[in-house]
């Protein structure tokens, strides 16, 4: 089997899984010995606000949507301590890698977790209360330590979010990619193809981007629609920056 015809799948290891150091644990779960499966890449993410709207924008409007932003950016368990917000994102590969990641993981939900599958990383989980200003509770959040992609087309979405090509070697990425053929600017939520004062350059003539991220810079710098936002693509170049 060559390496493009393996699987890829995003994991995070969420800020509650660092607070009570179970790195360890999680990645001895996720090693080459108990999956098969090895890394192609890793990261430590200061997680800013875009990067956390984008990768849960699926619930966008929904009642605990605050409280899983602050729950991802760190703020959740973190609240004095700003330095020590972060998630480990890492990307891994092979056969079967999204289903193995998840039968690891577990059920989304910690107690159906501890239920169905004691002993799975999410066991060790737990829910946290949405309440609003009142202190009336509105609904749940699960703190369940880890993230994993639910299928190939979330991976792909997921890992291009978190990931640029360069953070991969070359032998080990299965997506297209290709030179971008433009300068391509962003500032305060708007692209731009020329320089203006505060803005942050995500590509220049000559930089490997992946394919469709360059088929939607192209089209969004024409103001026409394409199959992704802005800010799904710029997310991943400000991760660390200081302007966030």
């Amino acid at each position: 089997m060559e390496v493009k015809d393996f699987e890829q799948t995003l994991v995070l290891i969420k800020p509650d899984a660092l607070r009570h150091s179970l790195t360890g644990y999680v990645l001895s779960q996720l090693s080459e010995f108990h999956t098969g499966l090895r890394f192609a890449a890793t990261k430590i993410v200061k997680v800013n606000r875009m990067l956390a709207e984008e990768h849960y924008a699926e619930h966008k409007g929904k009642v605990f949507f605050e409280s899983l932003l602050e729950y991802i950016m760190g703020v959740s368990h973190y609240p004095d301590d700003a330095w020590k917000r972060r998630v480990i994102a890492l990307v891994y590969m092979g056969p079967g890698a999204i289903q193995k990641i998840r039968d690891i993981a577990g059920p989304t939900n910690p107690h159906d977790a501890r239920e169905k599958k004691p002993g799975c990383i999410r066991a060790l989980g737990t829910l946290f209360p949405v309440k609003d200003s009142t202190g009336k509770v509105l609904d749940e959040r699960m703190d369940n330590l880890i993230h994993a992609s639910a299928n190939k087309a979330d991976a792909e979405r997921e890992i291009k979010l978190w990931f640029k090509p360069s953070d991969i070697p070359p032998a080990m990425r299965t997506y297209p990619t290709e030179a971008s053929d433009g300068h391509y600017y962003f500032k305060a939520g708007r692209l731009s193809t020329s320089y203006e004062t505060g803005s942050v350059c995500l590509l220049a003539p000559g930089n490997i981007a992946w394919t469709s991220d360059q088929e939607a810079l192209r089209l969004l710098a024409k103001g026409q629609p394409a199959a992704c936002t802005l800010e799904a693509i710029a997310a991943k170049y400000l991760i660390n920056e200081e302007i966030y």
